[in-house]
């Protein structure tokens, strides 16, 4: 598919954290006619070249097929991470949804699907070198997120090899942060806890003391650089995987550096019994399953979407946690219910 013929892009999940940012790309591209978003709730304002539908993608009475005719491609990213305590009912829209969308897909001969896969999706892998896109992606089985997009990896090699005239990409993102999105991910992690709370938490030399738990090293990338490879992977030709990451790996005495902290060391079966206590009692609404993920996940290496996409990150990991930190201090937030500051639900 040549870029010349990118006519009509449809992006579904387009109000949250990654969706408003491929949308605003995508929308600013001259050579993208339309961009069609498809939220369960419309936003408060929407870029130009910008048409919406209000619908749930796991409903069976919605024509998905009927959104995505004369589409040149489909950028799949509705996900929902709660209720953790209820895994049913986000597998119900992460899977049997995502489903839908990739035969829905196929049934309105939509040449190109990218897809929002993670670096959740990995088996679990090193800390001190990374991997490429051959990595397993058996996901960690405990973790509800985890197996829901290793899952999806499994269908969509299914789906690959039925429909070979479908360009298929799957982006590999880590965690993707951005300033408008602090509150939404406050709310989906975060629990009980506060705007207030956690904005002075996240104030340089306001919480003198982090846990430097080990096997806690992860990989971070700001939302607007992860939206930039979904609109090069849009406009160009580019199959298959693409890992997703900026420099540096982040962990806790990185963290304690940006907020004037020091770290004790703390065992991480400590760490994991406080978490567990939280999420038992609904104070905290991070899983102890996710946090276990978390530990065994590879490091990734990206080189592949430098040398296939053309894609490097503009900003640092530093500058993807400082914005999330920033957010989290003004309770930032964006004009869509899911990124809203104060939602009426959360």
């Amino acid at each position: 598919m040549s870029s010349a013929s990118v006519r009509r892009v449809v992006v579904t999940g387009a109000t949250g954290n990654v969706g408003t940012s491929v949308v605003r790309v995508l929308s600013e591209d001259p050579e993208i006619d339309e961009v069609h978003g498809i939220a369960r709730r419309m936003p408060h304002s929407a870029p130009e070249k910008t048409t919406w539908t209000a619908a749930d993608i796991a409903d069976e009475g919605y024509d998905l097929a009927a959104d995505f005719a004369g589409a040149s491609a489909v950028v799949h990213l509705a996900w929902a991470f709660q209720p953790t305590h209820r895994p049913p009912e986000t597998w119900r829209t992460n899977v049997l949804g995502s489903m839908r969308v990739f035969e829905a897909a196929a049934t309105a001969g939509v040449p190109a699907l990218i897809h929002a896969s993670s670096v959740g999706a990995y088996s679990p892998g090193p800390k001190d070198h990374k991997v490429a896109e051959d990595w397993p992606t058996h996901g960690w089985p405990d973790a509800a997120y985890c197996r829901e997009k290793a899952y999806l990896e499994r269908v969509l090699d299914g789906f690959e090899r039925d429909h070979r005239d479908m360009r298929v990409v799957r982006m590999r993102p880590g965690f993707l942060f951005k300033e408008e999105s602090a509150s939404e991910q406050r709310r989906i992690f975060g629990g009980v806890a506060t705007p207030a709370q956690l904005g002075k938490l996240a104030r340089p030399g306001l919480l003198p003391v982090l846990p430097d738990i080990p096997g806690l090293r992860f990989q971070v990338l700001h939302t607007d650089d992860a939206a930039r490879a979904y609109r090069l992977a849009v406009l160009g030709e580019a199959r298959g995987a693409f890992n997703l990451a900026a420099e540096p790996p982040v962990d806790m005495p990185f963290l304690a550096r940006l907020l004037k902290a020091r770290t004790v060391r703390m065992p991480a079966a400590a760490a994991r019994a406080a978490l567990g206590a939280g999420w038992r009692l609904r104070l905290v609404r991070a899983s102890p399953h996710l946090f276990d993920a978390v530990l065994g996940l590879p490091l990734m290496d990206c080189r592949r979407a430098r040398e296939e996409l053309g894609w490097r990150p503009e900003r640092t990991a530093t500058e993807a946690v400082d914005a999330l930190l920033s957010g989290l201090r003004k309770e930032s937030g964006a004009p869509t219910p899911p990124l809203a500051r104060r939602p009426k639900t959360a």
